[in-house]
């Protein structure tokens, strides 16, 4: 991985209070408090992390791609975006942003789109939804509370016509989003697993998670 690349005077690895390698492929979770801010790093570069929110006091209110989008006027995400919950309130405010380019439209890759779009052959291959399912289960949700989720640091360019292709990642190595917490947040993420597609550069990586106190 790259070395750390600090935002503010007041935030380093010494005085993080969660700092987390997530490996490749791999599900993930945890709590973010209200005013922490939260680093999400594409250590290799081209790692597309497919990323969902949930109010941490009340798992029926969680992040809602529509909103989000609606509220910006626009379908991507970058600094200055508020993260929109179901209930239309802000969870989260993207406040650091150094790749540009962040997808809240085309969902999480699955075993059946996979199958649908690759071939039968892919059917058993891992891929995004098992790994929400597994995550949200371990706070006692189901695969019915899996939404639409944020795919930070994938490259879906939309044409005038409404489609869209998923291409070759822009994200450096060390490219990173920060977010400020609005309120106490659940963080669930699937390390995308898919190698079908260009969005992982055909080589799922590991990432890494930061949360400090806000001292900026």
């Amino acid at each position: 991985m790259t070395p750390f690349t600090a935002t503010s005077p007041a935030r380093s690895l010494e005085n993080a209070v969660q700092d987390h390698h997530v490996p490749a492929e791999a599900p993930f979770s945890t709590i973010v408090k209200k005013g922490q801010i939260l680093r999400i790093e594409d250590g290799y570069g081209q790692q597309a992390i497919d990323t969902l929110f949930y109010n941490a006091d009340d798992f029926s209110e969680r992040y809602s791609n529509q909103d989000t989008m609606r509220v910006q006027g626009m379908a991507y995400i970058s600094t200055g975006t508020k993260i929109v919950s179901s209930e239309g309130r802000t969870m989260l405010t993207m406040t650091a942003d150094s790749c540009g380019r962040h997808d809240t439209a085309a969902g999480a890759c699955s075993c059946e789109s996979n199958t649908v779009r690759f071939g039968h052959e892919t059917r058993y291959l891992h891929a995004c939804r098992d790994n929400f399912v597994l995550e949200v289960s371990k706070h006692g949700m189901s695969k019915r509370d899996v939404v639409p989720n944020i795919n930070f640091f994938m490259n879906v360019p939309i044409e005038p016509s409404g489609e869209m292709t998923i291409v070759d990642g822009i994200s450096a190595p060390g490219d990173y989003v920060e977010l400020k917490a609005e309120m106490d947040v659940l963080l669930v993420i699937s390390n995308c697993p898919q190698i079908n597609n260009p969005c992982n550069g055909f080589d799922p990586t590991p990432i890494r998670v930061l949360v400090w106190d806000d001292k900026a």
